[in-house]
């Protein structure tokens, strides 16, 4: 690992790894606004909707096998 001496330091002089990780989600959550925008509902939607008639599709089948 590289050393970082803006880190903070624990009682003997060790990094502290702690310190290190909170260093890395404050550089991570910098541009996190800007990823947080609602995602665009019509996408989402038809999905979903591709997603429900594929498991219908899927659960019909395995009745009629199952059935037949």
């Amino acid at each position: 690992m590289a050393h970082n001496p803006h880190a903070p330091q624990g009682p003997e002089g060790n990094p502290d790894p702690a310190g290190s990780t909170q260093m890395f989600r404050a550089f991570v959550d910098e541009g996190e606004p800007a990823s947080r925008q609602a995602p665009q509902q019509s996408g989402s939607k038809t999905g979903l909707i591709i997603g429900v008639v594929a498991v219908v599709v899927i659960l019909g089948v395995v009745a009629w096998l199952a059935l037949g």
